[in-house]
């Protein structure tokens, strides 16, 4: 064996932490294909470190995983990229959400999307302590901030995923916020748009040419009217899109226009996610219009 590989124990040990170290980066990031490519770099980095120097091998994999990741969604950030990797779309006809089993199995979606509403350092810290136990002090070094400052990004992070994480206490506000919303759009009433967008909303478009974000509830109200009140669309039916209310409409001859998913906290709008590009829309199991 080579001096600078790790032993057979500590290539065992990885092994046994594979599954838990792809589920933390796949909760951060929301991809299969990224959270693999993360722990394959953690497996690089372990192989290139004495192992001997590690004194807890499962926290130090955490650490790297996460800052790994905390790298990815800081570029992400810049230049966007990915969208989502799979779609489950359905016909929301207004069942209580804890009486629906689609949105009961696709939860873990929503949950997804909403994270991709928080900003990275936020999204680690909820992520990691949150879901993985995983302490504020060693959040904190990833992050360069102090265990204080690592609570408070955990906490805001919490608030903001709360509604997604409960959606039967919410499910009738989330419709009534996005109606709101459509029909702000539809008015052209910008300063109606303000009132139900939360002021660091994303949105993230997915179209033809690629996908574009943008950030700020000025902007996205900017646009609001444009994408909503398009004279393409003919037809338009509610649906659910991973588990969060959105809505897809069609063109005159049935081909699909657009489809659109909101993430409501706290009685505004957080993240709109939205999908153009006719290629995804073709191969995306749709509702035939309503």
């Amino acid at each position: 064996m080579s001096e600078t590989s790790p032993t057979d124990s500590v290539g065992a040990a990885f092994e046994a932490q594979r599954e838990r170290l792809h589920a933390v980066a796949y909760r951060l990031l929301g991809s299969h294909a990224d959270a693999e490519d993360a722990v394959q770099e953690a497996w690089l980095r372990l192989f290139r470190q004495d192992a001997e120097t590690i004194d807890n091998l499962a926290g130090w994999l955490t650490t790297v995983v996460g800052r790994i990741s905390l790298d990815v969604l800081r570029a992400r950030q810049a230049r966007p990229e990915a969208s989502w990797d799979h779609l489950v779309v359905t016909v929301d006809d207004g069942p209580a959400p804890d009486d629906d089993m689609v949105l009961a199995d696709s939860v873990g979606y929503a949950l997804l999307i909403v994270l991709e509403s928080l900003r990275p350092s936020e999204r680690l810290a909820f992520v990691l302590h949150d879901l993985f136990a995983v302490p504020f002090d060693e959040i904190g070094r990833i992050l360069g901030r102090s265990t204080d400052a690592t609570k408070m990004l955990a906490s805001r992070a919490r608030r903001k995923v709360q509604a997604t994480e409960r959606p039967a206490a919410g499910g009738r506000e989330q419709r009534e916020v996005i109606q709101t919303f459509l029909a702000a759009a539809r008015q052209g009433d910008f300063e109606g748009l303000l009132r139900v967008l939360d002021p660091e909303v994303r949105l993230t478009v997915d179209s033809a040419e690629g996908v574009v974000v943008v950030l700020g509830s000025t902007k996205v109200a900017t646009g609001a009217s444009a994408r909503v009140a398009g004279g393409a669309a003919t037809r338009a039916r509610a649906v659910l899109v991973n588990g969060l209310p959105g809505f897809i409409s069609w063109r005159a001859d049935g081909t699909p226009l657009s489809l659109m998913a909101f993430t409501v906290a706290e009685g505004r709008i957080v993240a709109i996610r939205s999908v153009t590009d006719p290629a995804k829309l073709a191969s995306t199991d749709l509702p035939d219009p309503g």
